[in-house]
């Protein structure tokens, strides 16, 4: 061999050498990416854990047990409900605040953590805006005000008629203060001229047995929640609140039909939450998920047939519910003078 096939001998070799370097480089890299993204996904080889905060047997969990039922068999793998009641669903969001962002922890909580709370409470332990992004709009929950059936009233303008004449027995059973229920109910004692004052329970259960015995003259909470005793015969319901009649209760008018605007946002809503920090990628892959399991005819019918109503909305709806509804209840808050301590 001479010195110039000796010399394009090596640069051949080592052409090939640098190419194949570059090659495994390049191969390496995306292996990495690869990598790196599959473990950044939700993964359907780990356990996905919706967390409620409200004890097992409720509407919350209902609509956890019900949605995580059918993301499994949209095939999102294993899937597990936890509940961590207590403090209307602040320790669970505590809980979930603090969890690794990577999309395997949801928060499952009711609309208002962020719409009135930060209005209501001196001081809470979450932020509503930073601590926690949605990711869906699970289900509205229509609300109802609810009286004993042996009560004089049947429709919420006679009972504004009877308050007028009995104005020392008005009130209000709520299980939960602070909250749209007990705002729109100030709202209306203001426009009629007469005060409404809450009487708080421990849960919807023992305030309707004293709506249904008539120790309250009437009380207010989730429709779902009032819909056995309804059905037995044991409260009337005087209205829904929102914009139109209940799917589950089509019969029943809504507030507003009867003059009552307070009650239009007087209404709740159950949507799922992860960290802030949570990359978008994850967040656009669950809203996803719960966007495909809200279109299962099964669980629309399941779940309206207790007085859910599945919306299966995007988190972008999330966020404008949110500031919507905060700005409508604000001078609200402002003026009824609500200040609750943690």
């Amino acid at each position: 061999m001479n010195l110039k096939s000796s010399v394009n001998s090596r640069q051949t070799r080592k052409t090939r050498a640098q190419g194949l370097t570059t090659y495994s480089a390049l191969m390496l890299a995306a292996l990495c990416a690869a990598f790196s993204v599959a473990r950044a996904q939700p993964s359907t080889d780990q356990t996905l854990k919706i967390v409620v905060g409200f004890a097992p047997g409720g509407a919350a969990d209902n609509v956890a047990r019900s949605f995580a039922e059918q993301l499994r068999q949209d095939g999102n793998g294993p899937i597990i409900v936890e509940n961590k009641p207590g403090a209307s669903a602040r320790i669970a969001l505590d809980y979930v605040k603090l969890s690794k962002p990577d999309g395997q922890t949801i928060f499952l909580g009711p609309s208002p953590l962020f719409t009135v709370f930060p209005l209501t409470y001196k001081q809470l332990t979450y932020d509503a805006d930073r601590d926690l992004v949605p990711v869906s709009v699970m289900t509205d929950i229509p609300t109802a005000i609810a009286a004993g059936v042996n009560q004089p009233y049947k429709t919420m303008n006679e009972y504004v008629q009877w308050i007028k004449q009995n104005p020392s027995k008005a009130n209000i059973g709520l299980a939960t203060v602070g909250n749209t229920l007990q705002l729109g109910t100030f709202a209306i004692g203001q426009a009629v001229g007469v005060d409404i004052p809450p009487v708080a329970y421990k849960g919807a259960s023992p305030m309707l047995i004293d709506v249904a015995s008539g120790l309250v003259s009437i009380g207010a909470d989730a429709l779902a929640s009032q819909m056995p005793l309804y059905k037995a015969g044991k409260i009337n319901i005087l209205g829904v609140s929102g914009s139109v009649r209940a799917q589950s209760a089509p019969e029943i008018p809504t507030m507003l039909e009867q003059g009552f605007n307070q009650y239009l946002y007087a209404t709740s809503w159950y949507g799922a939450f992860v960290p802030t920090a949570t990359p978008m990628h994850i967040r656009t892959k669950l809203e996803m998920m719960f966007t495909k399991a809200a279109q299962s005819p099964t669980l629309i019918k399941n779940l309206g047939s207790v007085g859910l109503e599945v919306i299966g909305g995007s988190g972008a709806l999330a966020f404008e519910r949110i500031k919507n509804e905060r700005t409508y209840w604000a001078p609200v808050v402002k003026a009824s003078g609500i200040s609750l301590n943690d």
